[in-house]
């Protein structure tokens, strides 16, 4: 059984609307915001976070708050973050993307790991609109180069259709995510945007970005574009 809630409506009309919905929809707010902090952080770091002219290199950035990882040899992820694109009027509305998979290496215990992707190109973007893609298989992801600028990087970095960037426990570090997949999460895109939204036409500009994505988008505006 639904908890519903009623309100008031025009006329003395009551309007009954389950309570699900506004959890799901204070869940996104929940996230947009984190997504902003996350990244707000990472760029004051000075010297240890993403260097600036990357970011204003990048058609698109996602970022996963809290991504779930747990291992023992084998490892496991699992989160859920936002997509954004360069638009010609600006960055785009917010896409809510998930990341899942695997990998193998050597790791103990258990977290939460704050990503940001860099999508550095066109033909990155393209992948990663797709309805699944996976990372190494279907597109180029390399841990990416910290530091003031990226003059430190190297040709295959600088080439790499996404760069990926991570920070557990204080730590901040490019990072490998080697056979995670990526896809858009489309049931709370349709939360957001109305039942017809696809992530292709959020991250494209068709809809305007919520209040909440706000946070988000002025920590991007800070970088103004740059030619490649």
């Amino acid at each position: 059984m639904k908890t519903l809630l009623t309100l008031g409506g025009l006329a003395g009309i009551l309007i009954t609307v389950p309570l699900t919905a506004y959890d799901n929809l204070a869940d996104h707010e929940k996230r947009f915001r984190e997504s902003a902090t996350v990244l707000s952080e990472i760029m004051q770091a000075s010297d240890k976070g993403i260097p600036q002219d990357l970011i204003e290199k990048a058609s698109c950035v996602a970022v996963v708050p809290n991504l779930k990882r747990i291992g023992f040899v084998v490892g496991a992820k699992y989160g859920k973050g936002v997509l954004t694109c360069r638009t010609t009027s600006g960055w785009s509305a917010l896409s809510t993307i998930r990341i899942e998979g695997g990998s193998v290496g050597f790791q103990i215990g258990a977290g939460e790991t704050d990503l940001i992707l860099l999508v550095m190109n066109d033909r990155g973007k393209e992948k990663l609109l797709q309805d699944k893609f996976t990372v190494g298989g279907d597109a180029s992801v390399m841990a990416g180069p910290v530091g003031r600028s990226a003059n430190a990087a190297t040709d295959a970095q600088m080439h790499a259709e996404m760069l990926a960037y991570s920070r557990a426990r204080g730590l901040f570090a490019g990072v490998s995510l080697e056979g995670a997949t990526l896809r858009p999460d489309t049931d709370d895109n349709h939360d957001v945007y109305g039942p017809e939204a696809r992530q292709s036409e959020i991250v494209n500009g068709k809809f305007k970005p919520t209040a909440s994505s706000e946070p988000l988008l002025v920590e991007l505006r800070k970088f103004p574009p740059r030619d490649k």
